[in-house]
């Protein structure tokens, strides 16, 4: 990090410090955002974590949830307010200001100095400060780098412990993803030996389902997934109707795609989802397949190689023949990327 002498000045006299993240946080944005808030909080600044929208239930244990803003049309003002008096913004696990909803207008007009620590490919440029590498597993792993860079190591207490493993251990898909390194691991078992426990953060994030998503994945798996043999392809595609007929709230239909890609033989999964007026998807692959330049390319989205979200300005029905007219080319593209 070439910036870090400057970084460690800026942070040398308490600073009003604004954390945020990208929309429809994960454990990963959420857990990075707070793991950096505990640490600069016992530094003596004056730290806020600002989400650009809501996030889910099993999120709301880790330490510091109940200090979170989330962004909403009424309190506009009050958030505005607060981008514009911040000393520093920190802006974690997005590489565009458009991840981050309204708040990108806000981070932009700043004069705030930023500091952007991500780990997804093509960051935008528009930090004074940069941690990035899109070789790390999670962003919380760079959060963890970023404390030992500011000799902090001995301050990483239960609370950022717990909140930076949460982030690790799901976006590594529990450690079974490609981004899985040894550094990942040694990086775990400080954690562990500081404390969190790695049991219960896994049963808090797992294992509280509600009987509404529960049916909703049987539902989905029997009457809603579609598999093109041919093409190794298979998908999801879940209407608004459907979203309001299980009552699914933010996080439920998240891992649905992963059941897709669990088939055997297939290497390339998706869910095409109606949702508040947009048509959002996820994707999925195994090995070479790289879903971001899927997502960049076609949907207006990002990511990693092998995970990859997007958005449609299309309905539902015309998105879903896009997608399936594309399926050829995919695998054409690929063919001639590994060849």
């Amino acid at each position: 990090m070439k910036e870090l002498s400057a970084l460690k000045a800026l942070l040398s006299t308490p600073k009003k410090i604004i954390i945020t993240t990208h929309a429809n946080p994960d454990a990963d944005a959420l857990g990075s955002s707070l793991g950096l808030y505990h640490f600069l909080k016992n530094r003596g600044h004056e730290a806020l974590v600002v989400t650009p929208t809501d996030y889910p239930d099993f999120l709301h244990w880790m330490e510091g949830n109940d200090e979170v803003v989330v962004y909403g049309e009424k309190n506009h003002q009050q958030v505005a307010e607060l981008f514009e008096q911040a000393d520093l913004i920190c802006c974690l696990d997005f590489s565009g200001l458009n991840r981050i909803k309204k708040l990108g207008e806000m981070v932009g007009s700043s004069k705030a100095k930023k500091l952007l620590v991500d780990h997804h490919l093509n960051p935008e440029q528009f930090a004074d400060y940069e941690l990035w590498d899109n070789k790390a597993a999670a962003t919380a792993e760079l959060i963890y780098d970023l404390i030992l860079l500011l000799d902090g190591k001995e301050e990483i207490n239960l609370a950022i412990a717990e909140a930076l493993y949460a982030g690790i251990m799901t976006d590594t898909g529990s450690f079974k993803h490609g981004s899985t390194s040894a550094k990942i691991h040694r990086t775990v078992a400080e954690l562990m030996e500081i404390g969190a426990d790695v049991n219960k953060i896994s049963r808090l994030i797992y294992d509280t389902n509600s009987l509404n998503r529960l049916r909703f994945i049987g539902y989905a798996l029997m009457e809603k997934l579609v598999v093109n043999v041919e093409y190794q392809v298979a998908y999801f595609v879940i209407s608004a109707e459907e979203h309001e007929r299980f009552h699914l709230k933010s996080g439920d239909t998240e891992g649905l795609v992963n059941y897709a890609l669990s088939i055997n033989g297939i290497v390339v999964a998706a869910i095409i989802m109606e949702k508040g007026g947009e048509v959002k998807m996820s994707f999925r692959s195994v090995g070479d397949y790289a879903v971001n330049d899927i997502a960049s390319e076609y949907f207006s989205g990002g990511g990693h190689k092998n995970a990859a979200g997007g958005i449609s300005d299309l309905g539902l029905e015309e998105t879903v023949e896009k997608f399936k007219s594309l399926i050829p080319k995919f695998q054409q593209t690929h063919n001639q990327k590994t060849k």
